[in-house]
C-alpha cells in the first residue's frame, strides 16, 4: 500500500497552524501551564531523594513530606536571608534618596546645558513617562497576585505529580505502541536525567557566581554587595540575559554613593570577567552537558519565554527546550531539527563526509545525580 505524499506548501500551512494554535494555547492557559510546568520540574528534580526514603522503607506519603519539608528549609532560609538584607537596604534608603535627587539634578542641568531642554520640559516629559507606565504597574501588581496563588498551587502540584509518578509512567507507556515502549523508556530516563542534572548544577553554578559576585563587590567596597552579589546570581539563572540584568544594580549603587567612575568601571570589569568564567568554565563542567543547546537558540528561547510567560517562562525556556531536543533526538524525521537546536560542532573528514561530534563526558550536575 503507497502512501500519499503531500506537496511541500501544504505541509507547511498546516505546520504554520498548528504553531499558530500552540501559541494561542500557551497565551491563554498561562495561569495554568505555568505553576504545572514549575511543578514537574520541582518533581522530577525531588524525586531522588523520595525513592532514597522509600528504599529505607518508610512509606510513601511521609517520603513526599519529608522531601517536600526539606526543600522548603532551605527556600525559606534564602528567603529569610535575602529579607535581612533588604531590611538592611531600607534603612538606607532616604540617604540614598537624597544622593540619587542630587545627581539628578546635575543630570538635568547637564542636560539643559547640552540639548537645550529646559527642566520644566525635563520633568514634563517624565510625567508622560509616568503616566504611561501605571498600566504596566497595574500588570505589575496583578502579576504579585497571581504569583501569591502559584506559591500556594505549586506544592501542591508537587505533592500530586510524585504521588501519581506511578500512574503517570504507566500512562505515557501505553498511550503509544507497545514496539516503541524501549523508545519511550530512553526518553524518559533520558528527560529525568537531563532535567536533574541540569538543575542540580544550576543550583551548583549560582551558589558559585554569588560568592563570586559578593567577593567582587566586596572587593570593590560597594553597599550591600552580598545583596547585589546574591540576586545577580538568581538572575543569571536567566542565560545570557539575566547576567546583563545582574550588572546594572550594583553599577547604579556605586553611582549613588560613590564619587567619580572608577567603581562602576571595577564593578562592569569583574562582572564581565565572572561571566566570562561562568559561560566558558562553570556552565560547560557543572550544569548538565548532555543536551547543551547552542547559544542562538538559547536566547531566541529565551526572549519567545518572556513573551508568552513573563519572567516565568524565561526560567522554563532551557528546561522546556531541552526536552523538546530529547524528543527529537529519539525521532528519526526530526534528528536534523535536535542537531539544529544543539551545540554539537559539525566535523568534515577526509572524504568530504559530515557528522556531528558528541561529548562524552558528564558534568558535575550529572555526576551528583547518578550518584
Amino acid at each position: 500500500m503507497t502512501t500519499k505524499e503531500y506537496p511541500f506548501y501544504l505541509k507547511s500551512t498546516v505546520v504554520l497552524f498548528g504553531l499558530i494554535l500552540l501559541t494561542y494555547v500557551l497565551i491563554n492557559l498561562r495561569d495554568i501551564l505555568v505553576p504545572l510546568s514549575f511543578a514537574m520540574i520541582i518533581a522530577i528534580l525531588l524525586n531522588p531523594l523520595v525513592s532514597r526514603f522509600q528504599k529505607k522503607k518508610i512509606p510513601k506519603v511521609l517520603s513526599i513530606i519529608l522531601t517536600m519539608l526539606i526543600a522548603l528549609f532551605l527556600i525559606v532560609g534564602l528567603f529569610y536571608f535575602l529579607s535581612t538584607q533588604l531590611a538592611q537596604f531600607g534603612e538606607s534608603a532616604p540617604l540614598l534618596t537624597k544622593k540619587f535627587n542630587e545627581l539628578l539634578i546635575g543630570f538635568q542641568s547637564w542636560v539643559q546645558q547640552q540639548f537645550g531642554i529646559g527642566i520644566e520640559k525635563q520633568v514634563q516629559l517624565l510625567n508622560q513617562a509616568a503616566n504611561s507606565s501605571k498600566a504596566l504597574v497595574g500588570q505589575t501588581l496583578g502579576t504579585a497576585v497571581g504569583i501569591l496563588g502559584v506559591v500556594f498551587l505549586i506544592p501542591v502540584y508537587v505533592f500530586l505529580f510524585l504521588w501519581n509518578k506511578t500512574r503517570i509512567l504507566n500512562f505515557l507507556y501505553e498511550v503509544f505502541a507497545e514496539e516503541n515502549t524501549d523508545k519511550v523508556a530512553d526518553i524518559l530516563n533520558e528527560t529525568k536525567t537531563a532535567i536533574q542534572g541540569y538543575m542540580v548544577g544550576l543550583l551548583i553554578e549560582a551558589g558559585i557566581v554569588a560568592v563570586l559576585n559578593s567577593t567582587a563587590l566586596l572587593i570593590l567596597d560597594v553597599k550591600y554587595a552580598i545583596l547585589f552579589g546574591v540576586i545577580g546570581a538568581i538572575l543569571n539563572m536567566i542565560p545570557y540575559i539575566g547576567g546583563i540584568i545582574a550588572i546594572l544594580l550594583p553599577v547604579l549603587m556605586a553611582t549613588i554613593t560613590k564619587d567619580g567612575y572608577s567603581t562602576q568601571l571595577g564593578v562592569i570589569g569583574a562582572y564581565m570577567l565572572i561571566q566570562f568564567i561562568d559561560n566558558n568554565f562553570l556552565v560547560p563542567n557543572i550544569v548538565s552537558s548532555k543536551v547543551q543547546i547552542n547559544a542562538l537558540v538559547s536566547i531566541l528561547v529565551v526572549l519567545l519565554g518572556g513573551a508568552l510567560w513573563g519572567v516565568s517562562g524565561m526560567f522554563l525556556s532551557i528546561p522546556i527546550i531541552a526536552i523538546v531536543k530529547i524528543v527529537f533526538d529519539r525521532i528519526d524525521d526530526l534528528k536534523p531539527w535536535g542537531r539544529l537546536l544543539g551545540d554539537d560542532i559539525p566535523v568534515e573528514d577526509m572524504r568530504g563526509r559530515r557528522f556531528w561530534s558528541k561529548k562524552k563526558q558528564d558534568s558535575l550536575g550529572e555526576k551528583l545525580v547518578k550518584q
